[in-house]
C-alpha cells in the first residue's frame, strides 16, 4: 500500500509541472493567431499550434517567431515535491538513512541513482536540521533539504 501511495504522489505531482512562457511570452505562431485573446481555450489552441508545427522550436533556435531563448524560465506553480503525504514515512526513513519514502523523494527532486544513497547519507547525517521540531511542516522540511543539498558538493548541482 504504501509504495502504491507514494507512486501516486509522484505521478500525481508531475500533472502540474508547466514552466511559463519557453521562448517568452509572444513565441510562436499559436501566440499571433490567438493574440489578444484569454481564457484555456485560446492558450490551449495556441499552445497545440506551437507544438504541434514546431514553430515555436524553430524561433526559438533561430531567433524568429517572437520568441527567444535569452530570458529566464520561470514557475508558479505548486513544488514537484510534495512531502505532505509521505511525511511520517519520510522522517522514519530519514532516521534510519534509507527507505522507500526517502527514494520517492529523491526521484521527484530527479536526483541521478547513483546518487541516492548519498542523498540518503546527507538526509540522514543533517536529520537534527531538516526536522527542526515536532510541527514542523512538509514545506519546512523542503526548504531545510534544499538548504542541506545545497551545502553539500555533490548533491548542490539538483537544486538551484
Amino acid at each position: 500500500m504504501k509504495k502504491l501511495l507514494i507512486g501516486a504522489v509522484l505521478m500525481g505531482s508531475t500533472t502540474i509541472a508547466m514552466a511559463e512562457a519557453p521562448g517568452g511570452p509572444d513565441c510562436g505562431w499559436g501566440n499571433m493567431l490567438f493574440e489578444g485573446q484569454s481564457g484555456l481555450g485560446p492558450h490551449f489552441l495556441a499552445s497545440w499550434t506551437n507544438g504541434t508545427s514546431g514553430n515555436a522550436t524553430f524561433g526559438m533556435t533561430t531567433g524568429t517567431n517572437g520568441c527567444s531563448s535569452n530570458g529566464t524560465l520561470t514557475y508558479g506553480g505548486q513544488s514537484l515535491v510534495n512531502l505532505t503525504q509521505v511525511m511520517d514515512e519520510f522522517v522514519a526513513d530519514a532516521a534510519k538513512g534509507e527507505g522507500e519514502a526517502m527514494t520517492a523523494v529523491a526521484v521527484s527532486m530527479g536526483i541521478a541513482p547513483e546518487d541516492r544513497a548519498h542523498f540518503a547519507d546527507a538526509i540522514h547525517s543533517n536529520f537534527s536540521s531538516i526536522f527542526v521540531s515536532a510541527d514542523a511542516t512538509a514545506e519546512d522540511v523542503l526548504n531545510n533539504i534544499v538548504s542541506v543539498m545545497k551545502a553539500d558538493q555533490r548533491l548542490s548541482k539538483y537544486v538551484a
